[in-house]
């Protein structure tokens, strides 16, 4: 049966890094739906998976008021930072903190990168009342094990220092992480995160997310080193955890202070409403940057398929570029995907993404109604 016009359409993509916010990306698929099906109903869901973007996307179906801060970036510079307080929860993006985005390409030195504004932001919802803090993980810069967001909720070291990146952790000969803990205590933790990875072993924060933070391949053995030497005088038990390695091990430390651990994609869909939402329409859009093999791992383009693939709708994928094949897409729950790049070229999907996107849309609209 052929689809008519006037459709009930869910939109609900992640950003699409560099060029559109989630929000954004919303907008602009939404306007080129339209321009090949004006009477659609169309319902706007822009998601996250706790990367940047969590805040801005939680701001519009969560309640609550935007607390302004200021916090040590990667490098030790100010970076500005918000936090979002709903009665006693307050909600975290730590891409703010310790972000990749927050350091220039040609300034990285991710052996020295530290979350302490993360352990900034968490002492800064504590004193604002909040008895449980959910962190969105992804987007980091760091790959410190989250030693510096220990260090500034008053964690101690010695031999060593806890808020130098990993470069401060080589050489430690005990850790004390009993301030941190009370601190916090009477505060629930809830880590929201985009990836399942251990801290440690092959498929840990270093060998798999290193090279994205500028760690290069000779000097990874040294900060896997300097990583375990923490994680042995920390509890090494606590680093096998799934979830662990997540934004560079920020992860990690949370759990050491007794966080819970969960799907930052799942939280948000929950929050949103995704699941009735997509029962009450008859086809989900979604989409991202790059539809690579890594959407399957905890990102949003997995999440949204898996729901759409519940509500028994069908689930069509906008995105940048799309390198996976057809059998892989499906396997997610995908029926079928649009690359930016191969419809307008790789300079106009940048230069003018929001015009691209909406292009891509109005041509899905027009090949899906037909």
């Amino acid at each position: 049966m052929t689809p008519s016009a006037g459709l009930r359409v869910l939109i609900a993509p992640d950003k699409f890094a560099g060029t559109l916010t989630a929000v954004e990306a919303a907008a602009a698929i939404g306007a080129g739906w339209r321009r090949c099906d004006p009477q659609a109903e169309i319902l706007i869901a822009p998601m996250a998976d706790g990367g940047p973007g969590f805040i801005d996307v939680l701001s519009g179906v969560v309640v609550g008021d935007r607390l302004p801060t200021t916090v040590r970036s990667p490098m030790g510079r100010e970076a500005a930072a918000t936090i979002l307080l709903a009665g006693d929860t307050a909600y975290i993006e730590t891409a703010q903190a310790c972000g990749l985005h927050l350091v220039e390409p040609d300034h990285r030195k991710p052996e020295e990168a530290s979350t302490y504004g993360v352990g900034q932001l968490v002492a800064a919802a504590a004193e604002a009342g909040a008895k449980r803090i959910i962190l969105g993980l992804g987007g980091s810069g760091t790959n410190d094990a989250g030693a510096g967001l220990l260090a500034a909720l008053g964690a101690t070291a010695t031999g060593g220092r806890l808020d130098a990146g990993p470069a401060g952790l080589g050489d430690l000969t005990s850790v004390d992480l009993e301030p941190a803990r009370q601190r916090l205590a009477g505060i629930e933790l809830v880590v929201a995160a985009d990836v399942e990875s251990p801290l440690l072993g092959p498929r840990g924060a270093t060998p798999l997310f290193g090279a994205q933070k500028g760690i290069s391949d000779d000097r990874r053995p040294a900060v896997i080193r300097c990583i375990t030497r923490f994680a042995d005088l920390a509890d090494r038990e606590t680093a096998a955890v799934a979830g662990a390695g997540a934004a560079g091990g920020l992860g990690y430390a949370l759990l050491l202070l007794g966080a819970e651990c969960m799907s930052g994609v799942d939280l948000v869909a929950d929050l949103v409403g995704l699941q009735e939402k997509a029962s009450g329409v008859d086809l989900v859009l979604t989409g991202e940057g790059a539809f690579d093999r890594q959407s399957g791992e905890g990102k949003v383009v997995a999440g949204v398929a898996k729901i759409a693939m519940a509500a028994r709708r069908p689930c069509i994928v906008l995105a940048g570029r799309v390198l996976i094949s057809k059998a892989e897409m499906q396997a997610m729950g995908v029926d079928t995907a649009e690359a930016l790049v191969d419809v307008v070229g790789e300079d106009r999907a940048f230069s003018d993404a929001r015009g691209s996107l909406a292009l891509v849309a109005e041509r899905a609209a027009r090949s899906w109604i037909g």
